[in-house]
C-alpha cells in the first residue's frame, strides 16, 4: 500500500473526478456514505451527535454525514464554523442539503462567537473541522474548541484526520490544539503521520475507507512511502528446492554474546536456524562455550581467543552472510575489532545492539561502513547514531532516511511500524508486529532472521522486507494463542515455523 502525501491525495482525487468521471459533490458524497455506515454501527441508542464542521471539504464531508445521520432518525446538532465567511463549493452546497433535509435537531452557522454545547459521556462528536489540506498549527478560537472537545468525556470520531494534525510533518505543530480523537475514518490511504507512535494519541482506532478512488492512477504514481503486505513479500519468496541440502541454502556466522550476555547470541542463533539456512556459525567468547553447546546444539561453535569478549575480526571469507552485535559488550578492544570485520567483510552483513552502540561512540567510523551494510537500530540506538537525539518520530524518520541515503546503507528502524530506509530514498513501512513484542531479545530474534535470509540468498532489501514482516508476523501469531503481556522472544521463535507456513501457503 502506498502512502501518499496530502498534495498527492488531492491528484487523485482531481483525477477520478476528471477520468471516471464524477462531480466533486458526488465524490463526497460517496465518502459520506462510507463514514455513516461505520458511524451507525458505532452508536448506542439514544444518544446524540454533535457535528464540528468546518469551511473547507472535510466540513462539506461532516455536513453530509450529518445529513444522512438526520434521514435515519439519529439526533444530530450541527456547528459549521464560517467565520471567514466563505465556504468551498461543496460545502456550501452540502450547507444547502442540510437545510433542505428539515431533520437536524439544530443547525448552527458560527460566524463570531457562539456558546459552545455540553458535550456529555452520552455524546457522539464528529470531528470535520480540518482535513488533510491543513499546513500550519491551529491558533485562536479553533484551538479552544479542541480543547473544550478534548477535555470532555464525549466520543469523538475525526474525518479522514483529526482535526489540527498534519498528514506528515508534525514537529513545529501545537500538540494540545489536536483533536484525540477515539477513532479515525480516513479516506483510502493512510496518512504518512499515522504511522508514527507518538502520534497514536490522537488517531485512536484507525479505520480506512475505500471511496474507490481511480486505482490506474494509483498504480502509477511515484511516491517514497510504503506499506509492506503479505502479498508483496509472498512476490520475492525463495522456493525450497526437493533437493537442497545444506550447503546449497546458504552458511551464516554471528559474531554475538559477551561474558554475561550468551543469552543475546543464543536468541539470534535459534532465529537464524528457523530461517531456512542452512549452517550457522557462532563466534563468541570462549566462556559461553558451554552454555551455546547446551542451548544451540545444531550451531557450530567458533571460539574467539578471548575468555570474555570479542577481540579480533574472524575471516568470513566462506560465509554467504554475517550479523554482528547482539551481547557483543562495548569493550575498546571489541570496538576495533568490529571495524576491523566491517572493512574487511566482502559478504552481506547486519549490524545491531552493542555493534551499534559503538558505531556511536566512534561516528567517524561511519563513512568506512561498507556500501549496502544493513543497520537495525531502536530508537534510542538511532538518536546515538545520529550524534543527537531527535524531537520526534518524524525527524527520526527523515533522519534515517537521509543517512541511508548518504551512506547508501539499509537502515531498518525498529518499532510498532518498523521502518526500512533504503539506499535509494525510498522508505517501506512494516505492517505486522504488535506491543507483546516489546520485550528483551526482540531485536536479537530479528538480527539472527535477517542474517538467515541473506545467507538464503536473499538480496538485503528483500531479506530485510521478509525479515521485518515475518518477525512481525510471527509476534501477531504468538500474542494471539498467548497474549501479549506474556509474549517472550523465544515465543517469537517458536512462531516462526506458522509464519513462515502461512506465508507458503
Amino acid at each position: 500500500m502506498k502512502i501518499f502525501t496530502g498534495n498527492q491525495i488531492r491528484e487523485v482525487d482531481k483525477y477520478t473526478i476528471e477520468q471516471e468521471p464524477i462531480r466533486p459533490i458526488d465524490l463526497m458524497e460517496r465518502a459520506a456514505r462510507a463514514v455513516t455506515h461505520v458511524v451507525m454501527e458505532t452508536l448506542s441508542e439514544g444518544c446524540h451527535v454533535v457535528v464540528f464542521a468546518g469551511p473547507g471539504n472535510n466540513g462539506g464531508d461532516a455536513l453530509a454525514v450529518a445529513r444522512m445521520l438526520a434521514e435515519q432518525n439519529v439526533s444530530v446538532s450541527v456547528y459549521l464554523f464560517n467565520v471567514s465567511n466563505k465556504l468551498t463549493e461543496e460545502c456550501a452546497i452540502n450547507k444547502q442539503r442540510l437545510h433542505d433535509c428539515k431533520r437536524v435537531k439544530s443547525f448552527t452557522e458560527v460566524t463570531q462567537q457562539f456558546d459552545t454545547p455540553q458535550l456529555d459521556a452520552g455524546t457522539v462528536v464528529i470531528d470535520g473541522l480540518f482535513g488533510t489540506g491543513l499546513n500550519k498549527p491551529l491558533a485562536g478560537g479553533f484551538a479552544s474548541l479542541v480543547k473544550y472537545i478534548n477535555q470532555s468525556p464525549a466520543k469523538v470520531i475525526s474525518i479522514d484526520v483529526p482535526s489540527g494534525l498534519m498528514t506528515e510533518n508534525n514537529t513545529y505543530n501545537i500538540l494540545a490544539n489536536i483533536i484525540r480523537a477515539d477513532m479515525t475514518l480516513t479516506f483510502q490511504f493512510k496518512k504518512l503521520a499515522f504511522m508514527f507512535a507518538d502520534m497514536q494519541q490522537f488517531i485512536g482506532d484507525l479505520r480506512i475507507l475505500d471511496i474507490r478512488l481511480n486505482q490506474s492512477f494509483i498504480a502509477r504514481a511515484q511516491t517514497q512511502f510504503s506499506i509492506l503486505e503479505e502479498n508483496d513479500v509472498r512476490r520475492f519468496l525463495l522456493p525450497r528446492g526437493d533437493f537442497a541440502h545444506k550447503g546449497s541454502v546458504g552458511n551464516a556466522l554471528l559474531i554475538a554474546g559477551s561474558y554475561g550476555m550468551a543469552g543475546a547470541s543464543v536468541l539470534a542463533a535459534r532465529a537464524c536456524l528457523r530461517s531456512g539456512v542452512g549452517r550457522v556459525t557462532i563466534h563468541t567468547p570462549r566462556r559461553n562455550y558451554d552454555i551455546m553447546q547446551t542451548a544451540v546444539p545444531e550451531a557450530v561453535m567458533q571460539m574467539d581467543r578471548e575468555e570474555t569478549y570479542f577481540s579480533e575480526a574472524v575471516d568470513s571469507e566462506d560465509y554467504d552472510a554475517v550479523g554482528i552485535g547482539p551481547g557483543l559488550g562495548v569493550a575498546e578492544t571489541t570496538a576495533i575489532a568490529l571495524i576491523a570485520q566491517l572493512r574487511r567483510s566482502q559478504v552481506p552483513i547486519v549490524v545491531d545492539a552493542d555493534a551499534l552502540n559503538i558505531l556511536a561512540n566512534h561516528r567517524a567510523w561511519m563513512q568506512q561502513l561498507p556500501k549496502g551494510m544493513i543497520m537495525t537500530p531502536h530508537p534510542k540506538e538511532f538518536d546515538r547514531l545520529n550524534g543527537s537525539p531527535c524531537s520526534d518520530d518524524y525527524e527520526r524518520l527523515i533522519k534515517a532516511r537521509d543517512m541511508a541515503q548518504n551512506l547508501q546503507l539499509y537502515i531498518l528502524l525498529k518499532g510498532h511500524y518498523s521502518a526500512l530506509c533504503l539506499p535509494n530514498g525510498e522508505v517501506v513501512f512494516n505492517s505486522t508486529g504488535n506491543s507483546g513484542m516489546a520485550t528483551a531479545g526482540s531485536g536479537d530474534v530479528l538480527t539472527g532472521m535477517i542474517t538467515a535470509l541473506l545467507a538464503r540468498g536473499y538480496k538485503q532489501k528483500e531479506a530485510c522486507e521478509l525479515g521485518m514482516y515475518l518477525h512481525g508476523l510471527a509476534g501477531d501469531l504468538a500474542a494471539r494463542d498467548l497474549g501479549k503481556e506474556s509474549l517472550i522472544a523465544s515465543d517469537i521463535i517458536a512462531y516462526l515455523p506458522k509464519a513462515f507456513k502461512r506465508l507458503n501457503d
